[in-house]
């Protein structure tokens, strides 16, 4: 008989059921903010492009078509509607898929976009995945061998070297590489993407800054990981580095990686605009710049959207998957 002022532990099935329940609400709430994300994202999107000065008409006809011409053509796209019911024609395309013509280009955004969205999304994961397998192992290694302030010389040129190389804009690096191995030394083209050669110096571009100032947060988080007391003990026992480190140490490194992955993800994304003028990649990055000095409303508020959306998802996706690695979280969150 259990003690009635004992209360008996929950069974095994009502706490799984309970970290089922807490996991589909951790879910349910964050595809809301989604929602709320998707909401202001089309907003500002929508207000930011029309910040743009000039007349997109004018811009897209040319100085020498006449005022009746102008003004025919402002109708017909629906510019001389009120504010507030251009905003809601471009909620309806939006829900039908519809995001209207280019005015520069006279094609649907939505086929520009199909079009050369591949490209960036290539450059942005491939950059991606340089960062995490760069940066994880350097910021373990380094906090290994800097650990209770040994290597001092190891932890000053790091430290030096990381941070300039953080601080310097994509931009910059990319025009040093393209001086380095495509003009002087010729090894790698300057432009295009016609290879697996072309992909090396955007990427390059993109990821050496970002891969210098996470391997500075995975050294610290490293270092915090080090002192654990299940580290010491398994240091104690004589267990091998290698497996310390690859069993005990990468798991828990891997959750704020991940955390971390999402800002990195948008950083990068944003680092294709300039990158992909630099290198001439057939990406959206470069459509935008063009939309934006055409004027085109349609076209850049557009990218605008799958730019923030390709943000929004891949952070829900992190989220979703940091629960599965560590379903606590999910109960935290409920």
């Amino acid at each position: 008989m259990p003690n009635p002022g004992t209360a008996e532990p929950a069974p095994l099935a009502a706490r799984g059921l309970g970290r089922g329940n807490a996991l589909v609400t951790f879910i349910g709430r964050r595809l809301m903010r989604l929602v709320w994300s998707v909401i202001a994202l089309v907003t500002v999107a929508f207000f930011m492009v029309r910040l743009i000065p000039g007349d997109p008409v004018r811009n897209a006809l040319g100085t020498n078509a006449s005022a009746a011409i102008v003004e025919a053509r402002r109708e017909s796209l629906g510019l001389n509607d009120p504010l507030w019911m251009q905003y809601g024609n471009f909620w309806k395309g939006l829900v039908t898929g519809n995001l209207g013509d280019s005015f520069s280009l006279s094609t649907p955004v939505s086929t520009i976009i199909g079009q050369r969205l591949p490209a960036t999304l290539e450059l942005s994961f491939l950059s991606l995945a340089v960062v995490l397998l760069v940066s994880v192992p350097v910021g373990i290694v380094v906090a290994a061998l800097t650990r209770g302030g040994r290597r001092r010389a190891v932890d000053f040129t790091y430290t030096s070297v990381s941070g300039l190389l953080s601080v310097i804009p994509e931009f910059l690096i990319g025009v040093g590489l393209v001086y380095v191995f495509a003009v002087h030394s010729q090894i790698l083209p300057v432009a295009g993407r016609s290879g697996p050669s072309s992909y090396v110096l955007p990427v390059l571009a993109l990821s050496i800054g970002v891969s210098a100032g996470m391997s500075r947060i995975v050294r610290v988080e490293a270092l915090t990981v080090f002192d654990q007391d299940y580290i010491r003990t398994a240091r104690a026992k004589r267990m091998s580095r290698t497996r310390l480190y690859l069993r005990h140490a990468l798991p828990n490194l891997l959750t704020s990686s991940l955390t971390v992955g999402g800002i990195v993800l948008g950083s990068l994304i944003a680092g294709t605009v300039l990158v992909e003028t630099i290198f001439s990649w057939p990406g959206l990055g470069l459509t935008i710049v063009d939309a934006v000095r055409s004027k085109d409303f349609p076209l850049a508020q557009g990218i605008v959207v799958v730019y923030g959306l390709i943000v929004l998802i891949a952070n829900l996706l992190i989220d979703i998957a940091l629960v599965c690695l560590d379903p606590r979280s999910a109960l935290k969150d409920s």
